[in-house]
């Protein structure tokens, strides 16, 4: 008998892994999702790097599924024709105190298979991008630059094509896990499977909680802003130019970043938001649901002088503008215009450690993915196919 599988979240993880199960499984897949098109948040406001693997601890689920999901997402795009660039990318040291941190990365960067990584001096750094500057740099020549949300309706159609059922508009309401499978209520409607996989990002906790399996983690949101490149500055980088990063946080600092568009970009920060979806500074919905976790409290208190560093930036311009100096001096207040920002789901233990690795919970019939930040979309394909790995476990 055909199994049926529920996916919750139609972001490019969801329907890479509604396609894997579809594919590999035959499976009758159907995703579920509350918004009215697929990729409406993480996937849709990202800076579309595919990270080539540098600073994840080898041997980590990022580490290997970042690696694999490069070759997988570079053969998908060149099989459907998507926009897919190997721009290059530098990790710039700009003090002689940040290179014993550069000769981290680049052993860390070798230890997991990224190719072609080479060290460079302060010369051999302007040789890839004219206008930058610094005391030296990791170069990765392979790293890439793709259109993710191109790529997650391209899934959605794949999906489609595999006899499975991608369901927009569709908030999930209720689940309840049953002796023979588990049962979803979505937009008044009953959906039964056999099994159920929960990629619903920046509401995993709400899926988490209706499934029963509320977790030893949440997820706090940070926002993130961006500042575009206007005129002929965007001229002025070449790839992508990235600082080093600190290596307490899982975020990698102000980066410039050349999108599919031709567009460059600055940022983003990483700013403690008040809701899931907090796109602006106004919206405080979820406010009561994030401060009520031990773990975000005990996280602000640990690192608040970051953060009041973190909320400096987003309301000052020059804040940006010094951030992208510091490696492309050219650039000037005027040469920055604000753009759309996004929301990153961040995993936060009670103990206030912010998750660094991907996690992946199995409770009976239902997986729940906890955490699948950066480099998520870059690995998308590769843990489609780990928690395949998973769900033959829970079809019984």
């Amino acid at each position: 008998m055909t199994e049926k599988i529920g996916v919750i979240g139609a972001g490019i993880v969801g329907l890479a892994v509604a396609r894997e199960l579809a594919t590999t499984r035959g499976a009758e897949v159907t995703v579920l999702d509350k918004e009215d098109r697929v990729g409406a948040h993480q996937t849709g406001h990202n800076s579309g790097v595919v990270h080539a693997g540098i600073y994840y601890p080898p041997g980590s689920l990022k580490a290997r599924l970042c690696r694999e999901g490069v070759a997988l997402l570079r053969e998908y795009c060149a099989a459907h024709a998507l926009p897919y660039q190997e721009v290059g990318k530098l990790v710039v040291a700009s003090t002689r105190a940040e290179r014993p941190q550069l000769r981290v990365l680049a052993e860390r960067a070798r230890a997991n298979g990224v190719p072609d990584i080479a060290v460079l001096d302060g010369l051999g750094l302007r040789e890839v991008e004219p206008h930058a500057v610094g005391v030296g740099a990791i170069h990765s020549p392979r790293t890439a630059i793709a259109d993710f949300p191109a790529v997650a309706r391209r899934l959605a159609l794949d999906v489609a094509e595999l006899g499975g059922q991608v369901h927009l508009s569709h908030p999930v309401r209720a689940i309840r896990e049953t002796a023979r499978g588990v049962e979803v209520l979505a937009a008044g409607r009953r959906f039964a499977f056999d099994g159920l996989v929960v990629c619903a990002g920046l509401g995993t906790d709400q899926v988490a909680r209706m499934a029963g399996h509320p977790g030893d983690v949440r997820i706090v949101p940070f926002r993130g802003e961006y500042y575009a490149l206007g005129g002929e500055a965007k001229d002025l980088v070449r790839g992508l130019i990235y600082p080093v990063p600190d290596p307490r946080y899982p975020f990698l600092g102000v980066h410039l970043t050349r999108h599919i568009d031709g567009e460059v970009l600055v940022g983003p920060n990483a700013v403690l938001a008040l809701a899931y979806e907090g796109y602006k500074w106004r919206n405080v919905r979820n406010l009561r649901q994030i401060f009520s976790w031990p773990g975000t409290l005990r996280m602000a208190r640990a690192h608040w002088r970051t953060g009041i560093k973190e909320v400096y930036g987003s309301l000052a311009k020059g804040a940006f503008v010094k951030a992208a100096r510091r490696y492309v001096p050219e650039l000037t207040a005027a040469d920055l215009v604000r753009t759309e920002g996004g929301v990153r789901a961040q995993a936060v233990a009670r103990d206030g450690r912010l998750m660094d690795d991907f996690v992946v919970d199995v409770h009976g019939r239902v997986v729940l993915v906890r955490n699948a930040p950066s480099p998520a979309a870059t690995s998308s394909l590769a843990i489609a196919r780990h928690i395949a790995g998973i769900v033959p476990a829970l079809v019984r």
